[in-house]
């Protein structure tokens, strides 16, 4: 199916992989509601991708909260009429050595990871049933396929994602609610997900991995392009992306 005139939700658009798969989608077409905490980089790109001929709309959002996500959704049915796409691509990585016992980083990367991914499940569920359409994306990680010291609590929360989206295919196979859905795990992609990360060891080692190793996130983008762009009773439900040279 096309892309042009989708509707597409996305959360954490305001940089990286969000915002590269917004300008993309834009320019094939689609309309897109985009969702994140700061409101000044959410009006730029609104800005630029209307600027460029594009349609597209915001929201201040917080995945952590269900209400949001909610509100989100309407804003999509309010400026275009309907909902076909989510993107739930809001993410935290503030590695550290479990022994650190930085529990508040925990606890966000499981707010933020997890919550946020089923709070907007949640958010777009009922509507996606009631049309019997609809395609979840989510991104989890390389880190939801592999484990590595330092990453214990942010791969549990992106292994969760991976069964949590491998769960809802397979559900929504048996209700015949034709949901498709696609999980991601990128590599080394180039995004201000290190900035999260206050254990100085575990920045530097990751610092080093991805000034080796990492790629833009249009790389991603193309990714999100392509699932979408699939005949509806097509689902490709997995994608693992990275830099051609990086060994895991």
């Amino acid at each position: 199916m096309s892309i042009q005139n989708k509707v597409v939700l996305i959360t954490g658009a305001s940089s990286g992989i969000g915002a590269a798969t917004a300008k993309l989608l834009a320019k094939k077409g689609a309309q897109l509601v985009l969702g994140a905490r700061r409101e000044d980089k959410l009006q730029a790109l609104t800005d630029e991708i209307k600027n460029a001929g594009g349609k597209a709309v915001y929201q201040v959002t917080d995945v952590t909260k269900s209400e949001d996500n909610e509100q989100l959704v309407q804003l999509a049915k309010d400026s275009f009429g309907r909902v076909d796409v989510i993107f739930l691509n809001a993410g935290l990585m503030p590695n550290s050595p479990l022994s650190d016992l930085k529990t508040n980083e925990w606890n966000q990367m499981v707010d933020v990871n997890i919550k946020g991914v089923l709070n907007g499940i949640a958010a777009v569920l009922p509507t996606f049933e009631g049309q019997k359409s609809g395609h979840i994306i989510a991104t989890s990680s390389v880190a939801g396929l592999k484990a590595y010291p330092g990453g214990a609590v942010y791969g549990a929360t992106k292994w969760a994602v991976r069964d949590l989206m491998e769960v809802l295919r397979m559900e929504s196979a048996q209700e015949g609610s034709h949901i498709r859905t696609a999980t991601i795990y990128p590599a080394a992609i180039k995004t201000e997900l290190l900035n999260t990360i206050t254990d100085q060891e575990s920045k530097e080692g990751m610092a080093q991995l991805y000034d080796t190793y990492q790629i833009g996130p249009e790389s991603i983008a193309n990714i999100v392009a392509f699932a979408i762009d699939q005949p509806d009773n097509m689902n490709v439900s997995e994608f693992t992306v990275g830099p051609t040279d990086q060994p895991w």
